[in-house]
């Protein structure tokens, strides 16, 4: 069966076979990175720029390629891909399609595994590059550590370092148990699951150099926090310390965290009134696809920013 007479070919080959595939036509599979780790990656449709989503924490590609309309509508006006972190569940609760790793990690380690994914895929660079939640900490960091690669991107309630920043220590104690979730049964059935741990990150993204000015939208959730996380928490299952007010610290923090992420580069495009909860790929998917489509299309115009 030929990729033209398919609607998505699934396949795992050896590294020599891999560039030509990946870099047109659906490709769904494994990508030989080195260091003895593969990596899975989708890719669907054709054009240029090239569109790459990061998915949030512990989220797998299919967080966007099945849970969300977004990424098969994005492949009809261009070519996108999207890959497995190490230790990112699928939503059928099946193991991370990528090799496991050591954890914790930090966004360092997941920007090192784009750019070695890009390379050996052969993945068109500069691309456009869309973050949602933790993805968000690391597409920034990929783009301020190699700015030829990105010349767009979609910050999609993007966790980012001003959310510590706004806070007390002590509310960032709590926050941080809240981000990370109660994993002690999750580690007994799945111990490879992925963890990210959020203050050696932070400080990984106050090192790096500045952003680079591009087109760029930030889209924030405006469903309340609080007094639980959408996102994060939801169940009630709150540790018996937590303050009964953390939902809205959260909120007050998320809020002045992305305005700051809107103010990073000149021109951008900071969408607050969203009607959503975290997850605005799933809540609102067309809102995220106008979004996306607009940064593509202010690349193809050579725009550096979305000022008219």
């Amino acid at each position: 069966m030929s990729l033209q007479h398919s609607l998505l070919l699934t396949v795992f080959l050896a590294p020599g076979a891999l560039p030509a595939l990946a870099a047109g036509g659906d490709f769904s599979g494994l990508v030989d990175i080195g260091g003895d780790r593969e990596m899975y990656l989708e890719c669907r449709g054709t054009g240029s720029p090239t569109v790459f989503i990061v998915p949030g924490g512990k989220a797998a590609a299919d967080d966007w390629t099945k849970d969300s309309p977004v990424f098969a509508n994005v492949a009809k006006f261009t070519r996108v891909c999207a890959y497995d972190r190490p230790g990112t569940p699928l939503a059928d609760g099946s193991p991370s399609r990528s090799d496991p790793v050591p954890m914790p990690i930090t966004v360092a380690d997941s920007v090192a595994d784009i750019h070695s994914l890009v390379a050996v895929a052969t993945i068109e660079t500069p691309f456009v590059i869309v973050g949602h939640s933790y993805g968000g900490l690391i597409v920034r960091l990929y783009a301020m550590t190699y700015p030829a690669d990105v010349d767009g991107m979609v910050l999609v309630d993007a966790l980012s370092e001003g959310l510590r920043a706004a806070e007390t220590p002590e509310e960032w104690a709590h926050q941080k148990i809240i981000l990370d979730g109660d994993l002690t049964e999750t580690l007994k059935i799945y111990p490879d699951i992925e963890r990210a741990d959020a203050d050696p990150s932070f400080d990984e993204l106050y090192a790096a150099p500045p952003l680079q000015p591009m087109p760029l939208v930030v889209l924030s959730a405006d469903h309340p926090w609080g007094p639980l996380v959408p996102g994060f928490i939801t169940d009630g299952s709150l540790p018996p310390d937590t303050p009964p007010d953390i939902g809205y610290v959260t909120d007050r923090a998320q809020k002045e965290a992305q305005a700051n992420l809107a103010a990073l580069v000149p021109g951008s495009k900071h969408v607050v009134n969203t009607d959503s909860g975290h997850e605005i790929h799933k809540d609102q998917p067309q809102l995220v696809l106008d979004s996306i489509r607009e940064v593509v299309d202010a690349v193809r115009a050579g725009k550096t920013s979305l000022e008219p």
